[in-house]
């Protein structure tokens, strides 16, 4: 321990180094700490902004002990509010806030399984503002997400609807007249959709479905880069005014179904302009945004995670990243 004469204050000697001793505010502070930087960083910034010594050995048990309890709150939650307890207001009376869904994937290291992948789902309120579409050459009210909430479930899309779910019913998703899920072309996000969301607005993100169209433009035209670029460029606008018709024709007759498919598969989710018209969102860049976020603390360099940890961090890093980690803390009892 670091003497007072060095400039920081003496431990509590209720704080033992096994990490089983330090008081409920303490060991509050470790875990979130935890949530926002790997445990060797946290225990630098106890020493030199908290003037206190504490092992990143002791943040990590504080993690997984406290982690946990979390985690299992986060299960009992689930029950409690599966799609079959929810009661829904009677017709015409859903709230008339916009709300937003979005969810991606991601992939971490475990420890014996090597990279496998996380899901994240954000929900969100919807405002617009003015903004100018080089699309279209245009000022438009555009919509995007405001204050967002997080969660993340390492497995399966049948162990993560459910956290998305809990999730949903705390910021009233099942209750409002508009809903819309905007992600990219994956089909167990769709599939989820249909499960749980079957009434709101399916939108296939705006940047994805461009990046298709450039690779649909060099199939077509793999020899001639500027024949390739002004098509890229005439469909990606035909796409915006959801003519999807002008994609998927050339590409069919030119063989290419495997490229066209993507725009059959999801022309109702690439209405574009009538989707933005309509105040809804047509970019994915919350749930983008929020998987570098979780990766920054899972998937560093070198980090390694046996499966338990990797679930424990998962559920403090979406409360700190939500913002609800005090309220969260105080639901679980110690």
């Amino acid at each position: 321990m670091r003497g007072a004469g060095q400039g920081f204050f003496p431990l509590d000697e209720r704080w033992g180094l096994d990490g089983s001793d330090y008081s409920p505010e303490r060991a509050k502070q470790m875990v979130w700490l935890s949530g926002l930087l790997p445990y060797q960083q946290a225990a630098q910034v106890f020493e030199r902004i908290g003037r206190c010594v504490i092992p990143a050995t002791s943040i990590w048990r504080q993690a997984q002990r406290h982690g946990e309890r979390l985690k299992q709150n986060q299960q009992r939650q689930q029950e409690q509010v599966s799609v079959e307890r929810v009661v829904l207001p009677p017709p015409g009376l859903d709230h008339q806030r916009y709300k937003g869904v979005s969810m991606d994937g991601g992939k971490m290291h475990i420890r014996d399984e090597g990279w496998k992948e996380f899901k994240v789902g954000t929900v969100y309120d919807v405002e617009t503002q003015g903004v100018y579409d080089r699309e279209i050459a245009e000022w438009v009210e555009q919509a995007r997400g405001v204050n967002m909430a997080y969660t993340s479930v390492l497995g399966s899309k049948d162990e993560f609807g459910p956290a998305l779910w809990t999730l949903a019913v705390a910021h009233d998703i099942p209750q409002a007249a508009n809903v819309s899920v905007t992600a990219d072309g994956a089909d167990w996000i769709w599939n989820l959709t249909a499960d749980y969301y079957p009434d709101s607005v399916q939108i296939v993100d705006w940047y994805h479905a461009s990046q298709h169209v450039a690779q649909a433009a060099q199939a077509l035209y793999p020899d001639d880069e500027a024949a390739a670029q002004r098509w890229n460029k005439q469909r990606r606008r035909d796409m915006y005014l959801g003519a999807i018709h002008c994609i998927t024709t050339p590409l069919d007759n030119a063989g290419l179904q495997s490229h066209a498919q993507y725009f059959h598969t999801h022309k109702r989710r690439m209405q574009y302009q009538e989707f933005r018209e309509q105040g809804y969102p047509i970019g994915s860049g919350t749930v983008e945004s929020s998987i570098k976020q979780f990766k920054a603390r899972l998937a560093g360099p070198g980090m390694r995670w046996s499966r338990p940890a990797a679930q424990r961090m998962l559920v403090i890093r979406a409360a700190v990243m939500t913002g609800n980690f005090d309220d969260l803390w105080a639901l679980v009892p110690n």
